[in-house]
């Protein structure tokens, strides 16, 4: 892949994002009707503070499971993580954005090399970076982007 391509040569400048007030359900809306997988969660300055992705929304859609526990002397004690458990409790009854979205976001400086995007993807298991400039949302890259950028260089 070439050296020069940057983050801002093949971003996705006009990107939908949304607010942590926003409604669970707005997000599940605009994925369908974009035909996206994932969104920026972005305060009143533009700064990322999170993403909501697909898999953040399918854990409402999935049946939730209580850990299994034994009780001895009078103490619960769990068989299974229930921290995992709670994480997935407060996804599957969350209305509102701040409550399901994902707060460890990656982001890639938009003067950053594109070798750089694709580390990160293949490193976190990723499939879009939200691009910053200053530390605000400018744009997004998708791994899609990514191939794109390819089939140009190679075509």
């Amino acid at each position: 892949m070439d050296q020069k391509v940057i983050a801002k040569d093949i971003m996705t400048a006009d990107v939908i994002y949304v607010k942590p007030e926003d409604s669970v359900d707005n997000v599940a809306k605009l994925l369908v009707d974009n035909k996206i997988s994932g969104i920026p969660v972005v305060d009143d300055d533009h700064r990322i503070v999170g993403i909501i992705t697909e898999k953040d929304l399918m854990i409402k859609a999935s049946e939730l499971k209580v850990p299994f526990y034994i009780t001895l002397f009078d103490s619960i004690i769990f068989l299974e993580n229930p921290i995992h458990f709670n994480n997935k409790l407060k996804k599957y009854t969350a209305y509102r954005v701040k409550d399901a979205m994902t707060k460890k976001v990656y982001t890639i400086d938009e003067e950053a090399p594109i070798t750089e995007a694709v580390d990160l993807m293949q490193k976190h298991h990723i499939n879009r970076l939200p691009v910053v400039r200053d530390g605000k949302l400018v744009g997004i890259v998708t791994r899609n982007d990514i191939l794109k950028s390819l089939v140009k260089s190679n075509g």
